[in-house]
């Protein structure tokens, strides 16, 4: 416990040299850290469940918690023709199993899951961060049977050998006239 009192005696001993005296100034114990850096210095780490450090850059995510990257995709319903125009536009931040390969190369199946589902395919372009593949394909299909049905996208290694590494969707109830862009999260693969 402190003494909060000042020193009767100028020569007395008392805690003031120690860090909980609350007279002395608070600058002399405390770090500062500006808005710039939180953290003191530029590796930080933190203990883990197990009570082990890890830099914060190499915990890698497991589960739900990765990031497996998204697509990117246009819409549109063109209602005079009866068709539905889908662009496939890029990927981005796209990860996959160190199994495939460093740049496998990697396409973009899309099924409308109607009772007799409509497939299509893009072309296979060689993997990275992001990945373009701008292509339209149109469908003529009525309007009603589309909005009750969903855009599933599968993401697949066609190199060393076919394998989906992610997949995303998206419900047709919304589709109109309007163009619409949508970025879908990328998710693994349901067994």
């Amino acid at each position: 416990v402190s003494d909060l009192r000042p020193s009767a005696l100028p020569g007395s001993l008392d805690v003031s040299r120690s860090m909980f005296d609350l007279r002395s100034p608070p600058h002399r114990f405390m770090k500062r850290y500006d808005s710039v850096s939180s953290v003191p210095s530029s590796t930080s780490s933190r203990k883990d469940s197990q009570g082990s450090n890890r830099s914060l850059d190499t915990i890698t995510l497991s589960g739900d918690e990765r990031d497996f990257g998204r697509l990117n995709v246009k819409l549109c319903y063109v209602s005079s023709v009866e068709q539905i125009w889908i662009t496939v536009l890029h990927c981005k931040d796209l990860s996959w199993p160190s199994s495939c390969g460093e740049n496998p190369r990697i396409c973009v199946k899309g099924i409308i899951t109607l009772p007799k589902p409509v497939h299509f395919k893009s072309s296979a372009k060689e993997g990275c961060s992001d990945i373009e593949f701008m292509e339209t394909f149109v469908f003529a299909i009525k309007l009603q049977s589309l909005q009750a049905v969903r855009l599933v996208f599968k993401i697949q290694t066609q190199t060393p050998r076919k394998k989906t590494i992610g997949e995303c969707s998206l419900a047709l109830r919304e589709l109109s006239s309007q163009e619409s862009s949508h970025w879908l999260d990328v998710s693994p693969p349901s067994k």
